[in-house]
């Protein structure tokens, strides 16, 4: 039965496996991905791959054969005894546990990084909210939930915290970037420690922490089967408090969310403020994820839910209309006339032509696109940014034509995007005049280093999710055979600098624990794809797309 405004009524004892994929009008009501509980990634084989992926239903994977969609070969190395577990994946989970966080006698999460080496601990040794995500869901595709659970109820007694960066109040639903324990021996009792932004360089509040706990209370959910945290009081109203901070009315007259720079993984100045890709992408995703497991028992609960959809159809409008580039979209754009007014406006923001930096010119392939960094008045960023493209992918904020263009950019432009290391987080980098104003003289950020164009091993579990959702898994399998030709070998660095990624970090860390959990993740994802229900959702049939079939959406 439908209620008012076609918002249908579900029991709150509906299972978040009848809810996931609803599409928005109906709150995505459709079949889902079923994901059932599987043996550890030790006792399993890469020769069960193809029945995994019968198994996930993904009816558009690739035999991954030579000269394929791609024309990749076939990796030298994938001849190996399937059955021969990689020697980095032993090193991996016990570098993984080496890094686990204990309150109480409990796991509650895994810290930064273990660089014995380092002689400045920083904050490397506390729990980042966004950074135990890839090692969540590594224990989760392992059969070990418990931990997860743990850190879910952790930062969610942390977010019931009064918050206050010098005498200034955040809001209520604001998540912690990190926390750390700190263990009296002689009193033998352990105290939490949260940072909300108060401690972090630049002071900067996480607006992407509330983001991924709400994606990663569903990936438990999904992996588990078990409904009673998401559905108990206390996440319901976790959810609420994340979900009123972010869609609150204001000024704004478009549906992104406004941030300021280094509120997301790229934590410091990089000139992405405004309406970063990334934090869009994570919202849109959340948002979904919340609409599957809010309950509508209550007269906010049904309020939260209309709020919800109602965002989620003007931001997916938004952000298919105004973010995305390809080939005839950058040659509209290149047309533009200025100072157009009235509802009737092609150029909507007012977008100087000549604005249009030099080299996305060369970069764009005739086949091939992506969502750009940033769109506000009078500025496009255009910049490609790995983390919010395959967020937009997983999350299906791309459409199917869309989330197939960023595959064929990524091929198309191999050596520019993943080079000798994947993956990188921002192309291209910004040097000279430009990176002193964008980056206020930054010595972490110089050119093709850390988020200024640097490549991130932790970003091989999300474009290896997107490769497996869009059926192109042979460019995950090559991405990882780069990874294994050197991580291992240099220590699990937490970032590689260079235009091609072939050199460790400068100040990059050793033992950088999401290093470790993006390639055990996405080593059990391409073994067994049905993980991927945890972190992908289908897309809606009712947000039909708003832009024409461009020529780079042809296959």
């Amino acid at each position: 039965m439908d209620g008012p405004g076609g918002i249908r009524k579900i029991s709150s004892h509906c299972s978040i496996s009848e809810m996931d994929d609803f599409d928005l009008s109906r709150l995505l009501d459709k079949p889902r991905l079923n994901i059932e509980r599987q043996r550890s990634f030790d006792e399993r084989s890469l020769s069960e791959l193809s029945v995994g992926f019968a198994r996930a239903g993904l009816d558009n994977y690739d035999n991954c054969s030579p000269g394929g969609r791609s024309g990749f070969n076939t990796p030298a190395s994938s001849t190996r005894n399937s059955f021969e577990p990689h020697p980095m994946v032993a090193d991996a989970w016990e570098s993984l546990r080496k890094s686990l966080v204990y309150f109480k006698g409990q796991p509650v999460g895994t810290i930064a990084a273990v660089d014995h080496q380092s002689e400045e601990v920083l904050n490397y040794d506390q729990v980042f909210v966004r950074d135990f995500v890839p090692s969540a869901l590594a224990f989760l595709m392992n059969g070990e939930p418990e931990i997860v659970k743990n850190f879910l109820l952790k930062t969610l007694h942390l977010q019931g915290w009064e918050k206050r960066v010098d005498r200034f109040k955040l809001g209520e639903g604001v998540m912690p970037a990190s926390f750390k324990v700190l263990h009296d021996a002689v009193r033998k009792t352990d105290t939490l420690i949260a940072d909300f932004g108060e401690s972090a360089i630049g002071r900067v509040a996480p607006v992407d922490s509330g983001f991924w706990w709400i994606i990663l209370l569903r990936a438990y959910t999904k992996s588990t089967g078990d409904l009673t945290l998401s559905e108990s009081d206390s996440c319901q109203k976790g959810m609420k408090l994340i979900l009123t901070l972010c869609l609150s009315e204001g000024f704004d007259t478009f549906p992104t969310l406004l941030c300021a720079d280094g509120c997301s993984m790229i934590d410091r100045r990089m000139g992405v403020y405004g309406y970063p890709i990334e934090i869009q992408a994570l919202f849109f995703m959340a948002l979904r994820c919340a609409l599957s497991m809010l309950k509508q028992d209550t007269a906010d609960g049904k309020e939260c839910v209309e709020r919800v959809v109602k965002r989620l159809h003007a931001l997916s409008f938004h952000m298919r209309s105004y973010f995305w580039l390809d080939f005839q979209q950058l040659n509209d754009i290149y047309r533009y006339k200025t100072e157009e007014y009235s509802h009737t406006a092609v150029n909507k923001f007012n977008v100087i032509p000549d604005s249009i930096p030099d080299w996305v010119f060369d970069f764009m392939p005739t086949r091939g696109g992506y969502f750009i960094g940033n769109v506000s008045p009078a500025r496009m960023d255009f910049r490609w940014f790995a983390l919010g493209n395959c967020v937009a992918i997983l999350s299906s904020l791309a459409t199917p034509d869309q989330s197939m263009a960023i595959m064929d950019l990524i091929e198309a432009r191999w050596d520019e995007l993943v080079g000798e290391m994947p993956l990188k987080i921002s192309y291209p980098a910004i040097e000279s005049h430009e990176w002193r104003i964008v980056t206020g003289c930054d010595p972490k950020n110089t050119r093709w280093s850390y988020h200024n164009g640097g490549s991130w091993p932790v970003l091989l579990w999300l474009v290896t999710a997107a490769c497996i959702k869009t059926g192109r898994p042979q460019i995950a399998r090559r991405a990882i055979e780069l990874a294994e030709s050197r991580l291992l070998k240099d220590g699990w660095p937490e970032y590689y600098d260079g235009k091609l990624g072939r050199y460790v970090g400068k100040q990059a860390r050793k033992y950088q624990t999401w290093s470790i959990a993006g390639y055990l993740v996405a080593k059990m994802m391409l073994e067994d794809p049905s993980h991927l229900g945890m972190i992908s959702l289908e897309e809606d049939k009712q947000m039909k797309p708003v832009i024409k079939r461009s020529s780079s959406w042809t296959c």
